[in-house]
């Protein structure tokens, strides 16, 4: 029988840009975003989205407030139909007829990941990850965002039919495979286990998650972040409780029910200024008891009278739904992905998790060898030039030095002459000398004679922007971006908040064009590219571009 391990390394085998959504909607929060992702999704498929998928990339133009992932989801779905529309695709007659959609949300300010964010001029999902891939005959980074939808390409089998929603900050791996969905018209992600006594809810800490229960009919409902004795009572009238467990948030919908969602909310996604998540707008009160979803909206500062009427909203509208569906499929069932404890989860919401999940690289563990299988690692100095010494644990992506020592330091599309670094993440950074331990670089281009030279454990990014001076922006690794982005930091020109701001405007692939401009003008200086040689050392999708793979060039097209 094969180890978890090797269980968990074979399910990333599909996780390859074979299999995937017939359509894959990307939700963005500003038209710059939309044109880039449309862009860069179409180049990349089969390598994030599967080979022929039809990329939608939209944005979210609603009140200031936003609509809320649950009516965001529901607006998005009606941009992207429009958009398939103008390419004569009748998007609702393809869900009916068996397309599986995956649709992923990327809004957001990533406060917790500043600077990072910032340097991609606001565009979060478009952080990049230690895994180089082919962009259109030239080599560039792996971003978040088409990690995961990568990732998520293995579900696409068994949701034909449905629309698959998705939020674009993690990956996991999941250890229970991927169930197939139909059993119910809407299903949710999450780590079930066996109903917990009180004792054993304490020790798994399960009161500071949204939790998922499924009873012996295999329905299933959502209570929030409660201890035992209030989940015990709130789930009283749902029956025998069988198995429990932390949700992921994510879900995916029948098309007849996503139809009968657009239908009874129309007026307001026509009006585009009500907010409503999914959770506790949708599935609550969808499941639980009146009285247990007013206590459990109560605890959130909603009013009785209001969560009352919007109870009645849904339960009317599940009983019309039922009745006027065929079938008996439940209205919320849960699709299981394992114990916690038995999956990968490589989380890049906040700097120090996104630190951590690119560090995993210099590691030699189970978990290591998956995240390189799945990053495409196929060598820790995969396409590079090594001047200088690279210890067992270094791995280097893309990259050219000609002296100096680099250890237990992960580097991607790094251009220097002179290398030493330790304890560091390195991504996108041309400079003639770098000197650093324990920092995070990122899209760094520094033309100065004397080079770099950091403190330890600083975070320096770049922020590009058409017609403007190149920003220098510093943090530190123990820094929590959230708790500072609106405060100006002794280092910094501008808070974290002010360059978002400035970012506002800002054509995203215009921005990236000049950074990529920039580093490139500077790694010529630097390094003049050596004639171009063969090898099998890239991976194939990088390989097909004709690029030479001996030693990538210091010109990589980074975007």
């Amino acid at each position: 029988m094969a180890t978890l391990a090797e269980k968990l390394f074979k399910e990333i085998d599909s996780m390859d840009g074979s299999v995937g959504y017939d359509a894959v909607i990307v939700c963005t929060s500003t038209i710059q975003q939309e044109k880039f992702w449309q862009s860069r999704l179409q180049a990349t498929r089969g390598q994030a989205a599967r080979e022929g998928a039809i990329i939608l990339a939209v944005h979210e133009d609603w009140g200031p407030d936003g609509a809320g992932n649950g009516l965001g989801t529901l607006y998005a779905y009606t941009k992207a139909r429009a958009k398939a529309k103008e390419s004569g695709i009748d998007l609702d007659s393809k869900l009916k007829e068996g397309w599986a959609v995956g649709m992923y949300h990327t809004a957001g300010k990533g406060t917790r990941l500043a600077p990072l964010p910032g340097s991609e001029n606001n565009n979060k999902p478009g952080v990049k990850l230690p895994s180089v891939i082919n962009l259109n005959g030239s080599v560039a980074q792996l971003t978040i965002l088409e990690a995961v939808i990568r990732q998520t390409n293995s579900y696409a089998p068994v949701r034909k039919g449905r629309c698959s929603v998705f939020w674009g900050d993690q990956i996991f791996v999941p250890s229970a495979g991927t169930p197939q969905s139909g059993a119910a018209h809407a299903d949710i992600l999450a780590c079930l286990g066996p109903m917990p006594s009180a004792e054993e809810w304490m020790e798994k800490g399960l009161d500071k998650y949204g939790l998922i229960a499924v009873n012996a009919q295999k329905e299933a409902t959502q209570v929030e972040k409660v201890d035992f004795p209030t989940a015990t009572r709130l789930l009283a009238s749902f029956g025998t409780v069988e198995q429990v467990g932390p949700s992921l948030g994510s879900f995916s919908v029948s098309a007849a029910l996503l139809a009968a969602f657009l239908k009874e909310f129309h007026s307001e996604l026509e009006a585009k200024q009500a907010k409503m998540d999914s959770d506790p707008d949708f599935w609550m009160p969808l499941t639980l008891s009146g009285e247990a979803y007013c206590s459990v909206m109560k605890q959130k500062g909603v009013d009785v009278e209001t969560s009352s009427d919007h109870y009645g909203r849904m339960q009317g509208f599940k009983a019309k739904f039922l009745a006027t569906t065929p079938g008996s499929h439940s209205m919320l069932g849960a699709i299981d992905v394992g114990p916690l404890a038995d999956c990968y989860w490589w989380d890049y919401g906040q700097l120090k998790l996104y630190l951590k999940n690119n560090m995993l690289a210099t590691e030699h563990s189970e978990e290591a060898k998956a995240l390189h299988h799945f990053m495409r690692i196929t060598s820790r100095t995969l396409g590079s030039e090594v001047g200088g010494t690279v210890d067992d644990n270094s791995v280097l992506l893309s990259s050219r030095f000609l002296e100096g020592a680099v250890t237990n330091s992960v580097c991607t599309s790094v251009t220097a002459i002179q290398l030493e670094v330790e304890d560091c993440l390195l991504m996108n950074v041309t400079a003639k000398k770098i000197k650093a331990k324990g920092c995070v670089l990122y899209n760094v281009v520094d033309d100065s004679e004397e080079g770099l030279e950091l403190e330890d454990g600083t975070v320096m990014v770049n922020v590009f922007m058409p017609g403007e001076d190149k920003l220098i922006m510093k943090s530190t690794i123990d820094t929590d971006g959230g708790k500072v982005f609106k405060t100006k930091m002794d280092c910094n020109p501008f808070s974290f908040d002010e360059v978002y701001k400035q970012n506002g405007s800002v054509d995203v692939s215009a921005a990236t064009a000049e950074l990529n401009a920039a580093a490139s003008a500077l790694a010529q200086t630097l390094l003049p590219p050596p004639p171009p040689t063969l090898s099998s050392g890239m991976p194939p999708a990088v390989q097909a571009s004709g690029h030479r793979t001996s030693c990538a060039p210091p010109t990589c097209t980074i975007s």
